[in-house]
């Protein structure tokens, strides 16, 4: 799997702001079908569905987005063009209190907290009975997508083909060392800040259910995670709650062909995380370690048949592969 970046945005700072900061269009993609999917009896969770006029007899892709993301993040959106254009379902999970939703959930998500797309996939498949479904994850959405692959394990539905992961926080410890450093510092602080904002969000919602005092002395994620995150969900502290949440942990237990994406240049995702045994001595994970890429980004130059964004077509691609190979 060849990736050729844009000589315009050759780097990988370079080519993961340009990435989060361009606006795409969609001119072709239908409006979508909001869902909303009860994951727990204080928690609900918000989908945007692209179907196909028979549903039921089209392969299914789940994707799930990263840090602070939703299902208007660029490449939630261009994952639903090409497999909405080449037949598939599509659903965009917005997980716990993204895209808008801080009313409808108490708690907060986290980067390991699979609960809530195994239920939605499962609902998929029991209530819709769709044939064939995929699941396609973007950095913490990465690390939700093999660890669930790994939690189901060999009791993995039927349906369920395949996973694909681009730029996943495989161990989450390595990648917030990594998130610390001086060169990472402006994705800290848009990461924070946003945090930030979504806290407060919240607490118009459920006034006093999180102290806000402590935002003022938080600057990094760690800190956030310390404060909220892991509280929140029952860990010891941050570090309890990273070791835990990686998927790195129950990666040898994946069944299903699954496809890992990441590059050498990604500013806070380091590469040889993915050389570790754990990933490497499990035949059912193909791994594409690519020069440059980015975070999130792998822009290539466009073309008459393709926007340039090669790991959404990469991971479409990887998903409609492995549902032709079950039938």
């Amino acid at each position: 799997m060849d990736f050729v970046p844009h000589p315009r945005w050759t780097g990988g700072h370079r080519m993961t702001i340009y990435a989060w900061a361009r606006r795409r269009r969609f001119p072709l993609l239908p409006a979508p079908r909001p869902r909303y999917f009860d994951v727990a009896p204080d928690a609900r969770v918000l989908a945007h569905c692209y179907w196909q006029p028979h549903p039921a007899e089209a392969v299914t892709v789940l994707a799930l987005h990263g840090l602070e993301g939703s299902s208007s993040a660029h490449y939630m959106q261009g994952i639903a063009d090409k497999a909405w254009a080449r037949g598939m379902n599509v659903v965009l999970l917005n997980q716990r209190n993204c895209g808008d939703t801080e009313r409808l959930s108490a708690g907060l998500y986290h980067s390991g907290l699979t609960d809530d797309p195994a239920f939605v996939l499962r609902e998929l498949l029991d209530a819709d009975r769709l044939p064939a479904i995929g699941v396609i994850g973007y950095s913490l959405g990465g690390n939700l997508t093999l660890k669930l692959t790994g939690e189901f394990g060999r009791e993995a539905p039927a349906q369920f083909v395949g996973a694909c992961a681009v730029s996943p926080t495989l161990d989450l410890p390595t990648c917030i060392d990594a998130l610390e450093r001086p060169s990472n510092v402006l994705y800290q602080w848009n990461f924070v800040r946003n945090l930030k904002a979504r806290m407060r969000r919240k607490d118009q919602y459920w006034p006093g259910k999180f102290d806000l005092s402590k935002l003022r002395q938080i600057r990094t994620v760690r800190e956030f995670d310390d404060a909220y995150t892991a509280p929140s969900h029952g860990f010891r502290d941050a570090a309890d709650y990273y070791y835990r949440a990686s998927s790195r942990r129950v990666a040898t237990r994946i069944a299903r062909p699954t496809l890992i994406v990441a590059a050498h240049d990604d500013p806070f995702i380091p590469s040889a995380q993915f050389d570790c045994v754990e990933v490497r001595s499990n035949p059912h994970v193909t791994i594409a370690i690519t020069a440059h890429g980015g975070h999130c980004a792998y822009v290539a130059a466009p073309t008459a048949d393709s926007d340039g964004y090669w790991a959404e077509t990469t991971a479409v691609d990887w998903i409609a592969r492995q549902a032709a190979a079950s039938r």
